[in-house]
C-alpha cells in the first residue's frame, strides 16, 4: 500500500517546478505587482519545498513500513522453527 503523501508530494513538486520555470522566463509586466516581487518564481519555490518534505516524508514512512513487514515476517518464520 502506498503513502498518500508519496503522489501528493510527487504532484506539488512538479507543480512547484512548473512554476518555477515559468517565474524565471515569464515577462513581468503584470500591472497590480510591484517589479522586485516575481509571484510565480516565489510560489513556484514554496511549492516545491512543500512537495520535497511532502515526498520525503512519504517516502520514510514507505520504508519503515516495509521494514516493519520484513522483520514481522522473519519474527513469525524464526518463531515456527523455534516450535518445530
Amino acid at each position: 500500500m502506498i503513502d498518500l503523501r508519496l503522489p501528493i508530494g510527487l504532484f506539488f513538486l512538479i507543480v512547484g517546478g512548473v512554476l518555477t520555470t515559468y517565474g524565471i522566463f515569464s515577462p513581468h509586466d503584470a500591472p497590480y505587482i510591484p517589479e522586485r516581487i516575481n509571484a510565480d518564481l516565489d510560489w513556484g519555490h514554496l511549492l516545491v519545498l512543500f512537495g520535497g518534505w511532502m515526498t520525503l516524508a512519504g517516502w520514510i514512512a514507505q520504508r519503515r513500513i516495509k521494514r516493519n513487514m520484513w522483520q514481522q515476517r522473519r519474527d513469525s518464520e524464526d518463531s515456527t522453527e523455534v516450535e518445530m
